[in-house]
């Protein structure tokens, strides 16, 4: 039995039961003879905040539009509260309970900010009348301004108001501090993680500005070529993430490593071989070290910590030197 909206009741009520607000399985997406997702697989958790990092075309926004029914996947499971994303039904119980910022932060453009408020606020009846004053406020938009004549920056403002106050579960944003200016972006970025604090919102969002994605996410999900590379917690690859700078004996012969090293990238040159692992052992570094040493054969390893923006274009062999 179905209700008016054609979606199972036992359906929504899972949405309180499931562990995944977001679920994802061997997604594939084709356009033509292009691949845009290839078996991707990802899981969000309640009230965390996830983070979709990777280079132009890796897939991110189309897979955020694919979790909204913006755009339909060729193979594989996408569900969001529970529910399939395939059917317009479904899309639709999806979107209402979803704030969205597009990469081009639309929004009506032929209107005031006070009458695009108003029209979208129309849409939603668990909109947040304190959030609108409160961020009206804050990001300085001017009421009576038509969106058209908005700069950059102010629109991705706009943008941002109209999702944060809809009443949503979850925030699917792209790119969302695109166009602002410092200041700004901590606005925007102290608005959301005190959502995420206050009512338990979930929010997934790509973003190109590694340094605020290690301020306010709980976990990344780099992307490379339509593929998940390197998922997790962000405090565990912190901690567990290390770069292991080896001098071998023969430049030809690579040893092998502990079975408890997790490895994501390794070069080697001559006889320096460097190694990305991961590992509970990262956290002393000095013994680790040594033991390396011991255990392979080399003349020395040396232990270093790594940042998030290295460990993004080691795994997703990108070495040009942005994201």
């Amino acid at each position: 039995m179905t209700d008016s909206a054609g979606v199972r009741p036992d359906e929504l009520a899972d949405t309180d039961r499931a562990p995944w607000v977001i679920d994802v399985r061997a997604l594939r997406k084709r356009h033509g003879s292009v691949t845009l997702l290839n078996d991707l697989t990802l899981q969000v958790a309640r009230g965390t905040v996830c983070a979709l990092i990777g280079a132009n075309g890796s897939g991110k926004t189309t897979l955020l539009k694919i979790l909204l029914g913006m755009s339909r996947h060729d193979g594989g499971d996408c569900r969001v509260f529970g529910l399939s994303v395939d059917g317009e039904a479904n899309s639709l119980a999806i979107r209402q309970r979803t704030g969205f910022v597009s990469e081009t932060k639309e929004t009506f453009a032929q209107v005031s900010v006070r009458r695009c408020i108003d029209m979208t606020r129309a849409c939603y009846p668990a909109w947040r009348a304190s959030r609108e004053r409160e961020l009206l406020e804050r990001f300085a938009l001017p009421p009576a301004q038509r969106v058209s004549r908005l700069s950059k920056g102010m629109r991705a403002k706009l943008a941002m108001l109209l999702a944060c106050c809809r009443g949503a579960e979850l925030l699917l944003l792209d790119e969302p501090t695109d166009g602002l200016d410092p200041m700004s972006a901590e606005q925007v970025l102290q608005s959301l993680v005190a959502m995420v604090a206050d009512e338990g919102i979930t929010v997934l969002l790509s973003s190109h500005q590694l340094h605020e994605v290690e301020r306010i996410a709980d976990n990344i999900a780099v992307m490379h070529e339509g593929r998940i590379v390197l998922r997790g917690d962000l405090d565990d690859l912190r901690q567990n993430v290390r770069r292991i700078e080896f001098v071998l004996p023969h430049a030809v012969t690579t040893p092998a490593l502990p079975e408890d090293l997790d490895v994501l990238h390794s070069t080697q040159s001559g006889a320096r071989w460097s190694v990305l692992a991961r590992g509970a052992w990262a956290g002393d570094v000095e013994r680790a070290s040594a033991d390396l040493a011991a255990y392979t054969g080399a003349l020395s390893a040396n232990v270093h910590a790594v940042g998030l923006r290295e460990l993004f274009l080691a795994v997703s062999g990108d070495n040009r030197g942005g994201v």
